[in-house]
């Protein structure tokens, strides 16, 4: 029985409204700050008008980014009065001060110390040990079965298009031992599929020179590889993102290929034009891509490939926009993205050529997604007749809606398993592929 006392302490904490935007990596700095809110007994609630402050974790990447997020501070504002805004958008606190000189404060992003000390000031905590009732796994914002492990901040690459590095500054990684210790919480809280992520996943460890830790007694480089050989004794998948295509990486195929990890890549690989591809500064040949991606799958079959590419790129020409469309008949990636450029401000790129009108990056887009449409479809198509393991996200009145290895979580396709009512999200089948479109698959339930 709950008891009066943790019945008044309940009712009389602190309230705060949390909104989160932007990327999986903002997600996880949400997660942390809520997870230090409510070891500090703060009660998190989803309205704001039972909210007492608001705290708004901003985008700041591309101009809709920008708009979205001012936009939600507004709201906040009109509906709340009292709003702390942190985040990649903080990091530009001109731009937030002067659409929204109201807000109580600003900070940038992965700031968890200073958010609080915001909230501290403006909602001094109530503490009560009653409220201290945080999970060891922290406050999550995915659902229980799958997780981001955030395993370092910042980026040591200087892309023209990207501003990225001037919000979240330099590389720094986590420690190893820091980074598995967090892993095997989650694993133990029934996480089932841990998604690594950074703005640089191959990059993790080279600011400390990839040092030593140790962990469980046993010593553990500061290392992509050494981290996955690690992680993949969870026991549960292991799916990588953002990793930059360096030579290092070809040492990750093999534990794919041994499902130690699974057999996804996320590279963004953004353009295939050599000029092109040297004025973004990307550190990578299409020629090169083609050959590695060639030797990835001879070494792993079942590797899934994902990327993104920009187009309408300043002073693209058509010629080096078709050398983009050779290139995705050469490399058939599985599943890709695509965005129009967008001149950021403080971008570098911006004053690197001709700006390319908008109607014609539009037109380059549509021809782009209706050439990588066929590929993707008649990829997927491989899989029909094919029995494959499934991670399942959803119930629903049809069935039961999931994920294969191929499939990150709100970027990738879904496999709908028709019948499936006895299942329960998180739960890992074996299923019969019978149809698959574009995006998604078609299964029934192995017996």
């Amino acid at each position: 029985m709950t008891s009066t006392t943790e019945k008044t302490a309940a009712k009389s904490a602190h309230k705060v409204g949390f909104v989160s935007l932007g990327c999986p990596k903002a997600t996880v700095d949400s997660e942390h700050i809520l997870t230090q809110l409510r070891a500090e007994g703060y009660n998190i609630v989803p309205s704001y008008e039972d909210a007492d402050l608001v705290v708004i974790n901003t985008c700041g990447f591309i101009d809709a980014a920008v708009e979205e997020s001012l936009d939600a501070i507004g709201e906040a504002l009109a509906e709340n009065g009292k709003v702390i805004v942190t985040g990649c958008l903080g990091a530009k606190d001109d731009v937030v001060q002067q659409a929204h000189p109201q807000v109580l404060a600003i900070t940038g992003p992965h700031a968890t110390a200073e958010v609080m000390d915001a909230v501290h000031h403006h909602l001094p905590p109530q503490h009560d040990p009653f409220m201290d009732l945080v999970p060891p796994q922290g406050v999550k914002l995915t659902p229980r079965h799958y997780a981001y492990l955030k395993i370092s901040e910042g980026c040591n690459h200087s892309c023209t298009f990207c501003i990225i590095p001037a919000l979240r500054g330099d590389l720094e990684s986590r420690p190893v031992n820091d980074v598995l210790a967090e892993a095997k919480r989650l694993k133990e809280a029934g996480v089932q599929e841990l998604l690594v992520i950074s703005q640089d996943t191959s990059a993790y460890g080279i600011d400390v020179k990839y040092k030593t830790e140790f962990w469980e007694g046993m010593p553990v480089k500061t290392r992509m590889t050494e981290l996955c050989e690690a992680l993949s004794g969870l026991g549960i998948w292991v799916r990588l993102h953002y990793v930059y295509p360096y030579p290092h990486v070809d040492e990750i195929i093999p534990l794919m290929n041994e499902g130690k990890v699974l057999p996804y890549l996320d590279i963004p690989f953004q353009h295939a034009n050599p000029r092109i591809l040297k004025a973004m500064k990307r550190p990578a040949s299409s020629e090169k891509v083609l050959g590695r991606i060639k030797k990835w799958r001879e070494q792993c079959p079942d590797l899934t490939l994902r990327s993104t590419f920009i187009v309408g790129f300043p002073g693209e020409t058509e010629a080096e926009f078709q050398d983009l469309l050779d290139f995705l008949d050469e490399a058939q990636l599985d599943r890709v993205g695509c965005f129009t450029y967008s001149p950021v401000e403080g971008a570098v790129a911006n004053e690197l050529g001709e700006a390319i009108p908008e109607e014609i990056k539009e037109e380059r887009l549509a021809r782009f997604m209706e050439k990588q449409s066929g590929i993707s479809t008649e990829r997927l198509k491989r899989n029909i007749g094919k029995e494959i393991q499934v991670l399942v996200d959803e119930i629903d009145e049809e069935g039961a809606i999931a994920r294969s290895m191929a499939d990150a979580p709100d970027i990738d396709g879904l496999v709908y398993i028709q019948d499936a009512h006895d299942l329960q999200v998180g739960d890992l089948v074996m299923v019969h592929i019978d149809q698959t479109d574009e995006h998604d698959m078609y299964a029934v339930l192995v017996d």
